[in-house]
């Protein structure tokens, strides 16, 4: 994923839904997947890794903002 500058509320908003979209596209794609196979163990594991991505991402952006006024 490429560096950004966020500036204001509207730049990370528009980050936000960016990167909602591709965690979905990616990883809500293997969760699909891994459901219609009716297999537990890929089911899980593809949920885990969903839940893994978002909490990483989360992870990302609070290490990434600046506190200095």
């Amino acid at each position: 994923m490429d560096t950004m500058v966020i500036n204001n509320r509207d730049e990370f908003a528009k980050w936000a839904i960016e990167r909602a979209n591709a965690i979905i596209v990616e990883q809500g794609s293997a969760l699909a997947t891994a459901a219609l196979s009716g297999n537990e163990v890929q089911l899980s594991a593809a949920a885990n890794t969903l839940g893994q991505t978002i909490v990483d991402t989360l992870l990302d952006a609070f290490d990434c903002l600046d506190d200095s006024d």
